[in-house]
């Protein structure tokens, strides 16, 4: 097997509790999928996209857009285990975790997350962050926030507003939206998905404390690409309207 430089894994999961069948949603005539992975094959450092799921209908529509898939397997806890499980024997020097509801990511935000591990080689794992807007809610339960330590590496991931806003008089502290999309190196890919769910992880529902709790570093850039995450059916009304102004394609 030739070696892969950098691959993008695309973790997509057909059951989901508020929005069933997420990966196959319509926008604008395409599955949500299609859109994932159409943004990552524009991003010139990723040498090779492949979707990664647990269901036929997901892994029979990738294949009819042309797409690369594979099957995992049911039980795997989180996007990341099935990123690993894909991965398999596969030879990558850096993996991307993209998930499978970001129909609107930039592919130049995938390039920034994989040209740190160029410039900085001790990073292990890395994810992005955006400084939130003030009329943004950062006490949105589905918006996670991030703290950094002053070398750009992180301290906490919360679903809570971190930090905490005690003394109300002052301005408000800046938040950091943390986006869920991640790389590795495959080894700590590999050591991380072997590790127990921690107990931080099961209270936030949150995987990357897994990773903070067993003393894996996080470098986290800022960023000033914004995207929107399916999570909801609000969410993927609003995905659609954006599409339907005709500015973004797949």
């Amino acid at each position: 097997m030739n070696a892969i430089d950098t691959i993008c894994i695309i973790p997509a999961r057909y059951a989901s509790t508020r929005l069933p069948g997420k990966p196959l949603v319509d926008i604008g005539g395409q599955p949500m999928i299609e859109w994932v992975y159409r943004r990552a094959q524009r991003t010139e450092s990723v040498d090779e996209v492949l979707v990664a799921t647990d269901d036929a209908r997901v892994f029979d529509a990738v294949k009819r857009f042309g797409g690369h898939a594979v099957m995992t397997s049911e039980n795997c806890r989180s996007g990341s285990d099935r990123c690993a499980e894909a991965l398999g024997d596969r030879r990558a020097s850096l993996v991307v975790n993209l998930q499978g509801d970001e129909p609107l990511i930039e592919p130049a935000a995938i390039g920034q997350l994989i040209e740190v591990f160029k410039r900085e080689p001790e990073v292990q794992m890395a994810t992005l962050m955006r400084r939130m807007k003030p009329e943004e809610d950062a006490s949105n339960p589905n918006v996670v926030k991030v703290v950094t330590d002053d070398r750009g590496y992180a301290l906490y991931f919360s679903r809570h507003p971190i930090p905490y806003h005690r003394d109300q008089d002052r301005p408000r502290p800046d938040y950091f939206h943390h986006y869920g999309l991640y790389a590795f190196r495959p080894q700590t890919l590999r050591r991380f998905v072997s590790l127990p769910p921690s107990p931080l992880e099961t209270a936030e529902q949150l995987e990357q404390l897994r990773a903070l709790s067993a003393g894996i570093p996080i470098r986290v850039l800022e960023t000033a690409f914004t995207t929107v995450g399916v999570d909801t059916p609000e969410d993927l009304e609003r995905v659609r309207r954006i599409v339907e102004t005709g500015e973004l394609r797949p």
